[in-house]
């Protein structure tokens, strides 16, 4: 009885021994085939979206795991709220997507312009989206001459984002961004922070074409595509490192370098502080422009434009010891030219950078031209060529044809 009561004990043994050995190889199974929670985001797909998505957004496929909503954005100084944000992060979380932001940015070399900007939206994005999350600073448009002043508002931005617990990240084109941005400062400071777009073309897709990545360091997510599915116009991003999953499943990484948070800019008590000085009238090459300060009379000298050209401008701006004007540009949206300094110095002898700001580029459309093929040679988006000129990406060009560029 004692030796087979033993012998049945073992047995039993040797029954759990191997059922637990069954269950440790099930779980391992799962566990090797299944991503890690830290990188549960690496390789997922989403969409971007504006107002052009609508209220409550578009997916380019059934397996789209996140969104990014843009909130709207500064063009100078100027804002454009979009009005679809809040009913767009309000789907997404509805449809268990992981939601973030991103802000247009347009904002030149300024650093105060791009603080006032935040200042406008983060409190919005704080009530809707969570602690971590992305908000990714859209520069694609509007740079200054100035790389360093450019990369100097980026980052006061990014620290801005960062500061209040979120992920900042820098959108653009890579041509673009060679151009106008030391980006290796920006990934110094916040590494693997780069959301940037590269198209193979302009067919629907869902997959993404790796013989066209864009071969740069620091590229979380990329932009693959504006025909996500069968959407035209729609954007598809691919999350390459999980970033997607800040503000979920992880927070973000502190950086390498220690950031100083930048304190928020004091608000304008009056709006009409900056238009005071307002004056209409027409620049011409080589004309010298009244501008009333309210503490004297300045002088400055309006930079080169082509022969002929000429510009209506509406207000004078006196921003810190900056003279700029506005005026209406094709695509209904105010641009700023950059005059001089305040209190008489003529612009022609400022080196700080803001010629691009002056002068005028347009582009004869020849046989073959599309506004891809054009906006690709400028570096700029194909959107923003085409706003420029009273036109959709849809439209019809034609020989002869000129475009303003910038």
């Amino acid at each position: 009885m004692q030796s087979k009561l033993i012998k049945n004990k073992g047995g039993n043994h040797e029954t759990k021994t191997k059922l637990i050995t069954l269950v440790v190889a099930f779980l391992a199974a799962i566990s090797f085939a299944l991503p890690s929670q830290a990188n549960a985001a690496k390789g997922d797909q989403g969409p971007d979206w504006s107002k052009y998505q609508g209220a409550s957004g578009r997916y380019g496929t059934g397996q789209d795991k996140f969104i990014i909503a843009q909130i709207g954005g500064t063009y100078g100084g100027t804002y454009i709220d979009q009005w679809t944000y809040d009913s767009q992060i309000a789907s997404a979380k509805a449809a268990g997507k992981r939601v973030h932001s991103y802000i247009w940015y347009g904002v030149g070399g300024s650093s105060q312009l791009g603080l006032e900007a935040l200042d406008r939206y983060m409190p919005r994005i704080k009530a809707q989206t969570p602690k971590g999350s992305i908000v990714a600073l859209d520069y694609e448009d509007g740079a200054s001459g100035n790389m360093a002043a450019n990369t100097d508002a980026i980052l006061a931005g990014m620290r801005r984002i960062h500061s209040e617990g979120y992920t900042p990240m820098y959108y653009s084109y890579k041509p673009y961004t060679l151009a106008h941005v030391d980006y290796q400062r920006i990934l110094k400071e916040f590494p693997n922070s780069l959301w940037i777009a590269a198209y193979r073309d302009y067919l629907p897709t869902t997959k993404p074409d790796y013989g066209y990545f864009p071969s740069m360091d620091g590229v979380a997510i990329w932009q693959y595509t504006s025909a996500f599915g069968l959407s035209q116009g729609l954007d598809g991003n691919i999350d390459l490192l999980g970033v997607t999953d800040n503000g979920y499943s992880k927070q973000p990484a502190t950086p390498s370098v220690p950031v100083t948070p930048v304190p928020s800019q004091p608000a304008k008590s009056n709006a009409a502080s900056d238009t005071d000085y307002a004056q209409a009238g027409v620049f011409k090459p080589s004309t010298t422009v009244n501008i009333r300060t309210g503490a004297g009379t300045g002088y400055a000298s309006v930079g080169s434009y082509a022969p002929g050209e000429s510009v209506i401008y509406d207000h004078v701006y006196i921003r810190g010891t900056y003279v700029w004007a506005r005026y209406l540009s094709y695509s209904g949206r105010y641009r700023y030219v950059a005059l001089g300094v305040n209190g008489g110095e003529s612009y022609g002898s400022r080196s700080s950078g803001y010629t691009s700001l002056v002068s005028h580029t347009y582009y004869t459309v020849r046989y073959g031209d599309s506004f891809w093929s054009i906006a690709r040679k400028y570096g700029i988006s194909m959107y923003t060529l085409a706003a420029n000129n009273g036109k959709s990406i849809y439209s019809l060009i034609y020989p002869g044809e000129s475009l303003y560029i910038r």
